[in-house]
């Protein structure tokens, strides 16, 4: 799986959440959550990526 791809995932998923270009995250943790997405993809190989970047945002808008 491909770093950039996943950050790329990650930034398009924060787009449902807020409108235009804005993303209101920082590169610390983007790096937090592109290693949580790695992490829960090497415990579960067969997860859907896409859901899995969509529940780990979700995680991290809710806190």
């Amino acid at each position: 799986m491909e770093k950039k791809l996943v950050v790329k995932m990650i930034k398009n998923c924060f787009k449902q959440y807020y409108e235009g270009d804005s993303v209101p995250i920082g590169d610390s943790d983007l790096e937090v959550l592109t290693e949580r997405i790695f992490q829960l993809k090497e415990e579960d190989p067969t997860a859907d990526l896409y859901e899995v970047v969509n529940d780990v945002v979700y995680e991290f808008l809710a806190d």
